[in-house]
């Protein structure tokens, strides 16, 4: 049984919990306290749970015992154990008020092909499960979720490295740092040419990250240990000053929530210099600061389109941007790839400077967005939509790329622009050279002009043909 077949399986136990009216995020929710524990055991790590609280006592009971049991099991889990166990159960509290609907859970759940899972790896097991949920439209889960193609595509053109520091400041499910660990993983033999020292490293400093939401928290953890992952990951509020002590890295991956903050308060950091009410924007304002100032330090970053001409704070946030890093590459990203459908998204991509000015001097723009078909959950995104991208982004002399798509602006352009960055745009819905077409003006003309000709021929040869008739 294949990964993809095994998130169905787990996927369609959700019909069991309708009657309970367990919505999709609950029932996620819900699967990650039953699948830890089951999850443990498959991998012999069940030394961190209770002897009374691990799976097999678990799965021994029935009926109401069961039910009180599984309520005893989290508030346990949650109160009295340390380190991950107690971070993923704590607050945990269960939905499902049928003791069958529980049981059934747990006894699917044990019924699953789990020599398939582990062969194929139990973090890809749990990250479809995440992705399936994100997919459905009824859980509201894509509003977090970055679709896999868009996190692979990022993360192979920022390139992570062993020994690096990593951060996601609003990592959601932690989809990106996955994707940076893994990168590596396969740049390094999976791990096997590091030495004790570097592999600890990876292993408890490289990736971290911060979210808000409580229970996207809790999967972030779940999805993290699934991967073997022990780095940091905040409850919290990057915009808050929690955020102040999270600096000094050296790649920044993410996909910051859109939207203001409720009521329009204004953020509350201590530290920025330019403090608004737009959320994205106090997220740009902490990823570029949040970078080492040695000029290597980088970032991949998606926004919406009014981070890139908001004026006012916006427009003072990309300037301070373009000084104190080089914002080499934008990114247009096509719509309907996210939840929230119509939403118009960009990628930045930037690197700190070694000093604080005139880090910027050009921007290469690539449209991806016009003249592209409509995707969707029928028509996804695809790996093969970015390939032309990436040939421009990685290509040794960018000028030299003749790709209509790709565009500079020097940050003269831009500045004459008021600092906008709503740059890049093809003009029209289909990909021409705007300079070969004729002046528009002087074509109507031209074809007035041999309209008026060709009203003339006519009308001598209806004389003619007048003269002919009178003559016979």
């Amino acid at each position: 049984m294949t990964t993809q077949e095994i998130v169905s399986k787990l996927w369609n136990l959700c019909n069991v919990l309708r009657d309970d009216g367990i919505t999709y995020h609950q029932y996620v929710t819900e699967l990650t306290y039953i699948l830890f524990l089951k999850m443990a055991k498959e991998t012999g790590v069940e030394e961190q749970i209770p002897a009374e609280y691990r799976w097999d006592q678990l799965v021994s009971k029935s009926g109401i015992e069961l039910k009180k049991f599984y309520k005893e099991l989290l508030d346990y889990l949650g109160e009295e154990c340390t380190g991950r166990v107690q971070q993923i159960y704590h607050g945990a509290v269960s939905n499902i008020d049928e003791p069958k609907n529980i049981e059934k859970i747990i006894l699917s759940i044990d019924k699953l092909d789990w020599y398939s899972a582990k062969e194929e790896g139990l973090g890809n097991l749990y990250e479809g499960l995440l992705e399936k949920n994100a997919n459905e439209k009824k859980s509201g889960a894509g509003q977090y979720f970055t679709p896999r193609v868009l996190i692979d595509v990022m993360t192979r053109l920022m390139k992570p490295q062993v020994g690096e520091l990593c951060n996601d400041p609003a990592c959601g499910t932690f989809g990106f740092m996955i994707a940076a660990d893994q990168y590596i993983k396969e740049q390094t033999d999976d791990l096997f040419d590091l030495d004790a020292e570097e592999a600890h490293f990876q292993k408890t400093k490289a990736f971290s990250g911060c979210e808000l939401v409580h229970e996207t928290h809790r999967l972030a953890l779940m999805n993290a240990m699934l991967h073997d992952i022990e780095g940091e990951i905040t409850l919290g509020d990057t915009l808050t000053n929690i955020g102040k002590n999270m600096k000094n890295f050296d790649l920044v991956l993410t996909n910051p929530p859109f939207g203001t903050k409720k009521g329009g308060e204004r953020a509350t950091r201590e530290d920025f210099t330019f403090p608004t009410s737009n959320k994205q924007l106090n997220f740009l304002q902490h990823i570029y600061r949040s970078l080492k100032p040695n000029g290597k330090a980088r970032a991949a970053v998606v926004f919406p389109d009014n981070v890139l001409f908001a004026d006012g704070d916006g427009e003072k946030i990309r300037v301070d941007l373009m000084e104190k890093c080089n914002l080499h590459t934008v990114l247009r990203l096509p719509t309907g790839i996210f939840y929230a459908q119509g939403v118009k998204t960009n990628v930045l991509f930037f690197t700190r400077g070694e000093t604080d000015q005139g880090n910027t001097d050009k921007v290469w723009f690539y449209d991806l967005r016009t003249n592209m078909q409509t995707f969707g959950k029928t028509k996804p995104l695809k790996t093969e939509h970015f390939k032309d991208f990436e040939l421009a982004y990685n290509a040794e002399d960018r000028d030299a790329v003749t790709d209509p798509r790709w565009n500079l602006f020097t940050r003269e352009d831009i500045e004459k622009k008021g600092n906008s960055l709503d740059l890049g745009l093809i003009r029209d819905d289909s990909i021409i050279d705007y300079e070969d077409l004729p002046d528009p003006i002087e074509s109507a003309q031209e074809a007035a002009d041999q309209l008026e000709e060709a009203a003339d021929l006519l009308r001598s040869v209806v004389k003619e043909l007048q003269a002919l008739t009178e003559e016979k």
